[in-house]
């Protein structure tokens, strides 16, 4: 069945103090998509955020991110006061996401928030917190830590607690039994706000397309609390890190960081991990996007001391083992494959026997820089499973892209689309979304900015840089009542509604 959606992260939604929520202006996109015909809603990984304020560098890749914790419905639980919020400065681009205000205020308002809801009577919060045994206790102590710590990677900390001796572990859990607590009360707020948040979606016909990294970060408590399952000494540090090797979009490659799966250990217990991973985050999304599903085929492994990713080299990574078990513990997973970049004969395999529907990016389809696989992306060899996109978060804008592409790519996609240049390229970003709308793919994601004809200032993350991403915000009214028209125009149009 033909479908589409609309590619926007919670934390760009519009609202009071500093950054998107669970809060009324979700449901009100939510309302809007329902009136637009659309079938999708496409938000970014939903974990906690650390340096450099990526959802792909989480703490916990099973907590959620309390940042998007309502503080409106806070006010009215009578956790907070209204003029309590308004005291806080988060800011005043209501533009942009000012991360250190953010993170400076909106803690200050959590804890006051937890000091008065005697969330220890709260039996919901209790059956929550058994319920979430399996990893919320790691997680709590970890960011109670690291908060004791003065926010340092854990492995710096004094070797007892760093290496999870018993005593160790004991000790700081009573020392630190209210902060525990705290970073509970987060999570159980969050876990409510967001359940209702999708409930509400899904009764609208809207299903939630989450996205997962497919490794996590190095100083998480998922790499604290179970390092065997990651290519780690005994020091807590690791051996080898992930990556991209250099290419024609980044001389140097791409030197994420993040610690590399021990992939035998994870084959000797049947992928335990990963199917809990997987069976956590379908509470969360109706549909999951696994980001770099390459690595799943071959992964990119760089020593741990290179300070680029250059001399890294390619090892196998599980295959279509790993599926094969999720589908035999969790059933027919709705998964979306991430299968951009240098894609090979062997990821074309993996993706065709796994069975999900892989990426068609049309930016990618005049790059001259991608000699091997821009074929891919040309939307007259797209196959009915596969879900198409003009750009994804780590792309620049379509107006951006068109501003920057070569004389020679800019023609060949006036040729291919059959436009003329016009001013400011609406027209050509037009003819563009169109063509995504009218191929053959099953489903059609489009980011936000690219209906609104935004150029490059309004790019939500660029690859390899850090200090300017993740901060795109939308404002009350900003999607005008003709652009949502047009939405649903062209959805009807395409027979997707």
């Amino acid at each position: 069945m033909r479908k589409s959606g609309i590619l926007l992260h919670i934390s760009s939604l519009p609202g009071k103090y500093g950054i998107g929520s669970f809060g009324k202006e979700a449901y009100k996109f939510v309302d809007k998509l329902k009136e637009a015909k659309q079938s999708f809603w496409q938000i970014l990984p939903l974990g906690p955020t650390g340096y450099g304020d990526s959802p792909y560098q989480s703490f916990s890749t099973f907590a959620g991110n309390p940042y998007f914790i309502d503080l409106e419905t806070l006010v009215e639980e009578g956790l907070l006061t209204k003029k309590e919020c308004e005291s806080i400065d988060f800011g005043t681009n209501l533009k942009k996401i000012d991360f250190k205000k953010l993170y400076d205020g909106r803690f200050e308002l959590l804890h006051k928030a937890y000091e008065r809801s005697k969330v220890y009577e709260d039996d919901s919060f209790q059956d929550f917190v058994y319920e979430n045994s399996k990893w919320i206790w790691d997680y709590s102590l970890f960011m109670a830590l690291k908060d004791y710590f003065n926010g340092e990677p854990f492995s710096t900390w004094p070797k007892d607690i760093r290496d999870r001796y018993n005593y160790a572990i004991n000790y700081y859990r009573e020392k630190l039994y209210f902060d525990i607590e705290f970073y509970q009360f987060l999570q159980y707020k969050f876990d409510v706000q967001w359940k209702k948040l999708k409930a509400y979606a899904n009764k609208n016909g809207v299903e939630i397309i989450g996205d997962i990294p497919i490794y996590v970060a190095m100083d998480s408590a998922d790499t604290w609390s179970h390092p065997e399952l990651f290519q780690m000494d005994e020091d807590g540090k690791a051996v080898a890190v992930a990556g991209c090797p250099p290419d024609g979009f980044a001389p140097d490659g791409q030197l994420w960081g993040n610690p590399l799966y021990a992939w035998g250990y994870h084959r000797e217990t049947g992928f335990k991990w990963w199917i809990k991973r997987l069976k956590k985050n379908f509470e969360k999304y109706d549909v999951i996007r696994i980001d770099h599903f390459r690595g799943f085929d071959e992964y990119y492994s760089i020593p741990a001391e290179n300070e680029t990713a250059a001399g890294g080299h390619w090892e196998k990574g599980p295959g279509i083992e790993l599926f094969n078990k999720i589908k035999e513990r969790l059933g027919d997973c709705k998964l979306i494959a991430e299968d951009l970049g240098y894609v090979t004969d062997s990821v074309r395999q993996l993706v065709n026997d796994s069975g999900y529907p892989g990426m068609k990016v049309l930016e990618f389809a005049f790059d001259s820089r991608d000699t091997g696989n821009a074929n891919d992306y040309l939307p007259h060899n797209y196959t009915r499973n596969s879900v198409v996109y003009t750009g994804t978060h780590d792309n620049e804008t379509m107006i951006g892209w068109l501003d920057d592409i070569t004389e020679e790519e800019y023609n060949k996609v006036l040729a291919y689309f059959n436009v003329k240049k016009s001013a400011k390229n609406t027209e050509v970003c037009d003819a563009i979304i169109r063509a995504a709308m009218s191929s053959v793919s099953d489903t059609c994601i489009i980011p936000i900015q690219d209906y609104l004809h935004y150029d490059h200032k309004y790019r939500m993350n660029t690859p390899s840089t850090i200090g300017k991403n993740w901060m795109f915000r939308l404002t009350e009214g900003e999607i005008g009542e003709d652009i949502w028209k047009n939405i649903k125009y062209l959805t009807e149009l395409y027979g997707r509604g």
